[in-house]
């Protein structure tokens, strides 16, 4: 499986995005497609993941209420909608596949190359 994120950009704090990550190969229905960003200095983090199989979701508080996740089936797509942003979300963000824990990066097994967001204040 190859994931291919993007979406990235500069935007204002309070603006929007919408990040794609497009899967090749299966997925299948016990797959769950998460995001994780990492900021400058710090460790990789849970923002926001997506049973293939059903429309459970997950989210980190920290994006609670202003992200959302989706996904397309027919596609492989995944998405994130990321709404009312804030300069902390600054961070390069990665899509990636699982079949194990959902909030636990070394869990992931395949990742995307990432896509910057830039949140100025």
């Amino acid at each position: 499986v190859q994931l291919q994120a993007s979406g990235g950009g500069l935007v204002q704090a309070g603006g929007s995005l919408r990040l794609s990550c497009a899967a090749s190969g299966r997925i299948f229905s016990s797959h769950i497609m998460g995001w994780f960003r990492q900021a400058p200095g710090k460790e990789r983090e849970f923002v926001s993941a997506i049973r293939w199989g059903a429309r459970t979701t997950y989210y980190a508080d920290s994006v609670k209420g202003r992200f959302t996740i989706s996904k397309d089936g027919a596609k492989n797509m995944v998405y994130l909608q990321m709404d009312s942003l804030k300069p902390e979300d600054t961070a390069v963000y990665f899509c990636a596949r699982t079949s194990r824990d959902v909030y636990i990066a070394r869990a992931y097994d395949y990742w995307g190359q990432g896509t910057l967001v830039t949140v100025s204040s």
